[in-house]
């Protein structure tokens, strides 16, 4: 094993998720253990704030073990967040110069970025771009994402946890609409643009619980207004409450978002357009067509910041991978994604190993087609039992005057 000593750095990107923090602690409690880190920084807002020089310093902010509970427990992203693309070593070299040379500055010799798709590709860039001027780090990539889209991996850190909050919810708005006889129809619509594992969580309470959405409608199936109203007249037949979960980025047979009229049509760095409005065009399409009374409801941020009502596995796993990808830099690892290993067998359990970054960047893991049923207007049995393992567990937070207490990272600047 070739032994590297120097500082060690950590960002985060993309969207929060009610795990990322604890995945954040994970890397520093790992990083303080480590004996080649001689000091853990911390990247506020992610690699925009290295090339900043935003840099805080976090060692002695959780020096005591009690800081690093609380931060376990903390929503959102406590460092701050980006979704910044770097473009290619190629085309724009000075960036990764100003970028290379602010690392050195500060002696970084790890580098650990947690994120999702687009954060797995800065991984891969800065990796091949160390390799190509022969400098000498570790660089690690360390998944996190609510949408559970990143490929090579069983699931990703923030999954179960979102997916809880949308099972529990969404059990709780169909006991809510159930206690009336007029007619109606409810529409939930989920986060997930190109891959619907959130919305798959909707079904989740018709294994112990006994109820579930109608209809659960994903982005891996074309949908098509024809069969969403012959469903909505199949389930009046059965009862008069129809509850239906959507994916925020289902599309028609030629690729349009369903929602795409409601929408604003801007779109990010990365090129993803804002996805809203799906829910709203669906209402106003079956008031249209029934003339009953419809509601929708667009679950939002909540589904990512709840972690009132986190899963304790979750929470449990993230930290646990935070601190593998520490282990594995220190033991030579670089250039690569940690991630998570299904065991074979009924009894729930992981291993978490490293793969090659290339293959899990700019990659989107869907949901396979042994989890949609054969009308691609809901999911199987096999897709529960693959969901439920990761929402379980309660987390014990502290609590103050009834309310969760946040840690609250000091960005302070470091001074050299």
């Amino acid at each position: 094993m070739n032994k590297l000593t120097g500082n060690a750095i950590v960002g985060q990107s993309g969207g929060p998720t009610a795990a990322i923090n604890a995945t954040l602690a994970g890397v520093i409690r790992g990083a303080l253990g480590c004996v080649e880190i001689e000091r853990i920084f911390g990247a506020v807002n992610g690699i925009e704030g290295i090339l900043n020089e935003q840099i805080t310093e976090l060692g002695p902010q959780f020096s005591k073990e009690e800081h690093l509970t609380a931060l376990i427990h903390t929503p959102a992203a406590a460092l701050g967040s980006c979704r910044r693309k770097l473009p290619s070593y190629a085309s724009d070299d000075e960036t990764y110069r100003k970028l290379f040379s602010i690392l050195e500055k500060y002696n970084i010799r790890y580098f650990f970025y947690i994120g999702g798709n687009d954060s797995m590709d800065t991984v891969a860039k800065l990796s091949y771009y160390a390799q190509m001027q022969h400098y000498d780090i570790r660089v690690m990539g360390v998944p996190k994402t609510i949408d559970n889209d990143v490929c090579g991996t069983d699931h990703t850190p923030g999954y179960g946890s979102a997916a809880k909050y949308i099972a529990a919810t969404m059990q709780e708005i169909i006991r809510d609409c159930a206690v009336y006889t007029v007619p109606a129809v409810t529409v939930v619509e989920i986060m997930g643009r190109d891959a619907g594992w959130l919305t798959c969580a909707a079904a989740l309470p018709r294994k112990y619980c006994g109820v579930a959405p109608d209809y659960i409608y994903l982005p891996e199936r074309p949908f098509d207004y024809c069969s969403f109203f012959d469903d909505i007249e199949a389930a009046f037949l059965r009862h008069p409450n129809v509850v239906i979960a959507v994916s925020e980025g289902i599309r028609h047979a030629d690729g349009h978002y369903v929602g795409q009229g409601s929408q604003s049509g801007m779109v990010d760095i990365f090129g993803h357009a804002y996805l809203s409005g799906t829910g709203r065009s669906l209402e106003a399409a079956i008031k249209k067509q029934f003339n009953t009374k419809v509601r929708s409801i667009e679950l939002n941020i909540m589904q990512r910041c709840a972690s009132h009502l986190a899963s304790y596995t979750d929470i449990d796993e993230s930290v646990r991978i935070g601190e593998a990808a520490v282990h594995a830099a220190c033991d030579g690892a670089t250039a690569q994604m940690m991630a998570f290993r299904r065991r074979p067998g009924t009894e729930y359990g992981i291993d978490i190993v490293g793969i090659d970054i290339n293959s899990a960047a700019n990659h989107v893991r869907c949901v396979p087609d042994q989890f949609i049923n054969a009308a691609g207007n809901h999911v199987t049995d096999a897709c529960v039992d693959y969901i439920l393992p990761l929402c379980e567990g309660e987390t014990t937070p502290q609590y103050i005057h009834g309310l969760p207490v946040h840690f609250v990272i000091d960005k302070t600047p470091v001074v050299l």
